[in-house]
């Protein structure tokens, strides 16, 4: 991937630039829900990662290959019984944990294969969201670009709502980053921020 791509990419999803930040050059990866690999390219890019993606569209394990990405076809769903336990260094939820229907069963098989998982996904606490609803209508945006009718997203949720699951489930947040567009949130999260991204481990 040239650099100009990259660039490209990290204006497109300013997540990729805030996960690549926290995975360390050479480390492994498992991109769950990785789409056409942009991802996973973006890391190998810059970080010259290694690993794989995991999806279960036929058009996007298509696109994987002729990026040149290592990808598996499955469903997240039914769990990631074919990985062996701490076999990644990181595990990625990128854009996708709205449409897992079992979350929490995923997110501890994310801590089970992974040494650390990252997810990201967009803020339905964000003040654009509100207002929408305010007004009589699901919100439709960038970040949540589907009709009620179409849309793959079964489980919206605010920050709000991601750190309590964490603590119910006795995850570890390491850090967070909230953006709305390339720009970095620091007041009112909840409300200004349209993406959060997480990084987290099992809690000790």
């Amino acid at each position: 991937m040239s650099a100009h791509v990259s660039v490209e990419l990290a204006s497109a999803r300013p997540d990729f630039a805030a996960i690549a930040a926290w995975i360390p050059k050479g480390a492994s990866v498992l991109d769950l829900g990785c789409g056409d690999g942009s991802l996973l390219r973006f890391l190998r890019d810059m970080r010259e990662v290694r690993g794989y993606g995991v999806d279960i569209n036929d058009a996007n394990i298509v696109a994987c290959i002729r990026n040149g990405v290592n990808v598996i076809q499955d469903d997240l769903d039914t769990g990631l019984s074919g990985f062996e336990t701490l076999s990644f260094d990181y595990v990625i939820l990128s854009q996708t944990l709205q449409a897992i229907r079992h979350t929490e069963a995923l997110v501890q098989e994310i801590l089970r294969v992974g040494r650390a998982g990252i997810v990201s996904f967009p803020n339905f606490g964000y003040w654009r969201n509100r207002l929408k609803i305010l007004r009589g209508n699901m919100p439709v945006s960038r970040d949540l670009p589907y009709q009620w009718y179409d849309t793959p997203n079964v489980h919206l949720c605010t920050l709000h709502d991601f750190e309590d699951f964490c603590a119910k489930q006795k995850v570890q947040i390491l850090d967070r980053r909230v953006m709305t567009g390339e720009s970095e949130v620091q007041m009112l999260p909840n409300l200004f921020g349209s993406t959060a991204v997480y990084r987290f481990q099992r809690s000790a």
